[in-house]
């Protein structure tokens, strides 16, 4: 009896496939019903350390919003990399300013922008979310708030990046380089043990930008987006181009319509392409990328040019996975 039950469950299930509108049939994969959890997905090569951290939480079923501010705050701490926390490139003013997000099962958000002298912008951001009525602070109030909430001031300006700044000061040009300048965030989405999804991002921006600016890193709906019913995704890269279609938050209504997160992904992108192109503007120094994650476990990536990658860490180990891409 228990065989037959089983049987008719499996043909329940392939009927439901069978019966789905043809764009969501084609995008479903049957081998996603076995749920992958826990997994943490991350932008760059300097994901596979902030994977490492996270998976220390999910590894003995800590919930996925520690596990993802951890993460990030290792590579928020180190000086090395250039694009997000203490060490990352200053704007045109000499300023480290520091945008992060993060966003929880429950769609709680919080986020702080144009932040300096803080080193981790991610726990101010939790902090705005669990302390405050509030899901934004930028500037000066995000710094007061911070300050009142225990974090101490730091130079976040490195010997490295003041020297760096100093020489572009000779020129003063401003011409993002694909996969250099653009390596500037660390967006990270993870599926803990209780089949719960967060996401966090954070980075210092694009070098040499106009001081005040912020792209799309600290934007709930455009640099993260998390529903737990469905997905989480993130994006890295021209914040200007993933706030003009509401990146991540894109990605997660198309896999609520089926698309597996591959293909939202590749949809996510080809949507900022067409409005570049509506906008006659061009590819030549514009670079986007999207990571998604699903409520299976599943994964995928998608980008304008070669050359981005992301770190995925589950029960197969951590790796580095060089991402498809529109332009070769």
């Amino acid at each position: 009896m228990d065989s037959r039950r089983k049987f008719l469950k499996k043909i329940g299930a392939s009927s439901l496939l069978l019966g789905l509108h043809p764009i969501y049939a084609q995008q479903i994969d049957p081998l996603e019903v076995a749920i992958n959890k826990p997994i943490v997905l991350s932008t760059w090569d300097f994901g596979l350390k902030a994977n490492t951290e996270a998976w220390k939480v999910l590894s003995i079923g800590g919930r996925a919003l520690d596990a993802v501010e951890q993460g990030v705050r290792y590579t928020e701490a180190d000086p090395t990399e250039r694009s997000v926390g203490y060490g990352g490139r200053p704007d045109r003013d000499g300023k480290v300013t520091l945008d992060a997000c993060i966003m929880d099962e429950n769609a709680n958000i919080g986020s702080v922008a144009a932040l300096e002298q803080i080193k981790h912008p991610i726990s101010v951001a939790r902090a705005v979310m669990e302390k405050t009525p509030h899901v934004m602070l930028v500037g000066d109030g995000a710094l007061q708030f911070a300050q009142e909430q225990g974090f101490p001031l730091e130079n976040l300006l490195t010997e490295a990046s003041e020297k760096e700044w100093r020489k572009w000061l000779k020129t003063a040009k401003y011409e993002p380089v694909v996969n250099i300048e653009n390596h500037d965030t660390i967006g990270m989405i993870a599926l803990d043990a209780q089949g719960n999804l967060s996401g966090a991002c954070t980075t210092s921006g694009m070098a040499f930008k106009m001081h005040g600016r912020v792209g799309d890193s600290p934007i709930i709906g455009a640099g993260l987006y998390v529903d737990n019913e469905v997905g989480a995704a993130t994006a890295t890269g021209h914040g200007e181009e993933v706030i003009r279609t509401v990146g991540s938050h894109l990605v997660v209504e198309l896999m609520r319509q089926g698309y597996t997160p591959q293909k939202a992904c590749e949809e996510a992108v080809k949507r900022i392409i067409k409005f570049t192109e509506s906008r006659k503007k061009t590819l030549d120094n514009i670079q986007v990328g999207f990571i998604a994650l699903n409520k299976q476990g599943a994964y995928g990536a998608y980008c304008i040019h070669g050359g981005f990658n992301y770190a995925k860490y589950d029960h197969a180990g951590n790796e580095l996975i060089p991402s498809s891409s529109y332009l070769k």
